[in-house]
């Protein structure tokens, strides 16, 4: 096994969390770590892949890692710029997107994101970004991924606020909802964290599937709200490859932003 101390928690999260993309062809892309992680995946296990950003780009093909969602680099050799409005309405809703990769500050077992507020939302201890297009892309991407660091801050027994919804409370329910709604995504499949790889089993709860080196079921124990399902296959997550981290250092964060 990789000497753990050969590369950051961070950096193992990022890697994780591109090698899901594998085989998916049409990614919306969220802020934050979920931009780093999918132009990683690009660069390694989904060359064909699509990137979708919110300001009104598909099949973005930025030169470096974008500063932001609206950053010019989305724009140059992508295969279509158009208003927000058309990229959400004809592509978004019109069923054409099959990953949306979002972050959060808060999430629960059944994959519900919070990023508006932190305690009451009439009085909040801290106001968030807001949904932006987070909840648009979690009920009609065909399926979300998530990543985020983990912490009892973060994986929470109940969020203070559904921004984008995941499960709801439980599988069952949430199939009628979207049913219902006309949603046409089928919710959250994987979440990736500085500590393993969760996703969701029958009733829609997350499993943690994967740990990666050198975490251990304690901390996992110890950063989370309730009591996780542990799969009685618990893998080990593949320590970042030397190309891997070598993109990441080099090529998408050199200043270190994300990977430390």
């Amino acid at each position: 096994m990789t000497d753990p101390a050969a590369f950051t928690k961070s950096e193992m999260m990022i890697a994780a969390a591109a090698r899901e993309l594998a085989g998916q062809r049409v990614c919306f892309v969220g802020v934050g770590l979920p931009n780093i992680a999918v132009n990683l995946a690009k660069r390694t296990v989904a060359p064909d892949l699509e990137l979708v950003y919110e300001a009104g780009v598909f099949g973005a093909r930025p030169a470096r890692l974008p500063l932001s969602i609206g950053d010019p680099t989305i724009v140059s050799g992508a295969t279509a710029a158009m208003s927000m409005f058309e990229l959400f309405a004809f592509y978004l809703q019109g069923g054409l997107v099959d990953v949306g990769f979002l972050g959060a500050a808060q999430i629960d077992r059944f994959g519900n994101i919070n990023t508006t507020v932190i305690g009451d939302y009439a009085n909040p201890s801290t106001r968030l970004p807001g949904s932006g297009g987070a909840c648009e892309i979690a009920i009609n991407a065909r399926q979300i991924f998530v990543i985020m660091r983990q912490s009892k801050r973060s994986f929470v027994g109940k969020i203070d606020f559904r921004t984008s919804p995941g499960n709801l409370g439980g599988a069952a329910n949430a199939e009628r909802i979207r049913r219902e709604q006309g949603w046409l995504g089928r919710g959250p499949s994987v979440v990736v964290t500085d500590l393993g790889i969760y996703h969701f089993d029958d009733d829609g709860e997350m499993r943690l599937d994967s740990l990666h080196p050198g975490a251990t079921l304690e901390a996992v124990r110890d950063t989370i709200g309730w009591e996780p399902r542990i799969s009685p296959d618990l893998a080990v997550t593949p320590a970042p490859t030397g190309p891997e981290l070598e993109l990441m250092r080099v090529e998408l964060d050199p200043g270190g932003t994300y990977i430390r």
